[in-house]
């Protein structure tokens, strides 16, 4: 994290990656400072507490914080390619920045489900749905991968669109911000999700089809079965409003840790373990139907107990995870 700047007085220079010009967050920026303001025999150790120097720094962030604004109206596709490129590392300032946070956040750009290309978080607020009242995102290491995970099917349906973040960074500036235009950031891997509150022009169509899922009695007697089965493996069992295709997903809790975030703080020796997560099973797939039946018939039966193994261990491959016992799961399945 290291600047590149190099600082001169008075034309004399002084010395190379002058750190405290700019904060970590525009490291990129190359260039020189020229300041009259400075005595010729500053040190470095001088140099930290000067008020001459925060006064540089300070100009000099709103300076290219002003460029970096024109050139996203004006130049869009460049600015673009300047995000492609700098855009992990200017989020850091979301973090570390509160006095710029606002104006950072104007003109980060963002993956989503609308398509290819990029978007800012004020083209997202304005396409929202009816009723929508958060904004939505799913974050992890590939973008391609993103796109298929279950817990965006829901999401699809309703025509939500989802912000795709890949960066690390992402795991940061989300909860330290909250909101952005008084709408909340919201995890599509929490609990939650509020589906049913958003408005969807095909939601009289659906209700003809209720039909196809299981039956209320026969789901509960499943999920009763599947939360014996897995024990302290999961923190419970429920059924699904954001699957639509898949037969199953695991999600945190609406209180707890996001997924990935989890997983970054256990590489990084920060938690000991992954804590147990929420198991949703999805009432219209038809696995989830004809284990529904097993279970109002016999509760007790052998090939249950197999089956909540065998779905938490999809889940656990579909969120990237490494299974705790591959050689069971392969004689099960």
């Amino acid at each position: 994290r290291k600047g590149h700047l190099k600082l001169y007085v008075r034309k004399v220079f002084i010395t190379e990656g002058a750190d405290d010009l700019l904060p970590p967050w525009l490291r990129f920026v190359s260039g020189v400072v020229d300041s009259q303001d400075l005595p010729l025999n500053v040190s470095r150790e001088m140099l930290q507490h000067n008020p001459v120097l925060t006064k540089i720094k300070n100009g000099l962030t709103k300076k290219l914080l002003s460029e970096l604004e024109t050139a996203a109206k004006k130049d869009v596709e460049g600015f673009e390619t300047f995000w492609d490129t700098f855009g992990s590392v200017v989020k850091e300032g979301l973090y570390e920045d509160q006095s710029n946070r606002d104006r950072i956040l104007k003109i980060a750009k963002f993956r989503s489900t609308k398509g290819d290309g990029w978007t800012t978080l004020a083209d997202y607020v304005e396409r929202m749905k009816e009723g929508q009242k958060a904004i939505y995102y799913i974050s992890g290491e590939d973008i391609d991968a993103l796109k298929r995970s279950p817990q965006l099917e829901g999401f699809a349906a309703k025509g939500i669109e989802v912000l795709l973040l890949t960066d690390p960074v992402d795991e940061f500036w989300m909860p330290s911000v909250g909101q952005f235009d008084e709408k909340d950031f919201k995890s599509v891997t929490r609990g939650g999700a509020d589906l049913n509150d958003v408005k969807d022009d095909k939601d009289d169509a659906k209700d003809d089809k209720k039909d196809d899922a299981a039956s209320d009695a026969s789901v509960d007697a499943l999920i009763a079965s599947i939360k014996i089965a897995l024990g302290t493996d999961i923190k419970d069992v429920r059924e699904s409003d954001r699957l639509t295709n898949s037969a199953c997903c695991l999600i945190a809790d609406e209180m707890g840790m996001d997924l990935r975030m989890e997983r970054m703080m256990k590489q990084h020796n920060r938690v000991d373990h992954i804590s147990p997560r929420i198991l949703e099973i999805n009432p219209k797939h038809s696995l989830i139907k004809k284990l529904s039946d097993v279970a109002i018939k016999d509760a007790k039966a052998p090939i249950l107990h197999d089956a909540a193994l065998l779905l938490l261990d999809q889940a656990r491959i579909l969120e990237g995870e490494a299974l705790p016992d591959p050689v069971s799961f392969a004689r099960r399945l």
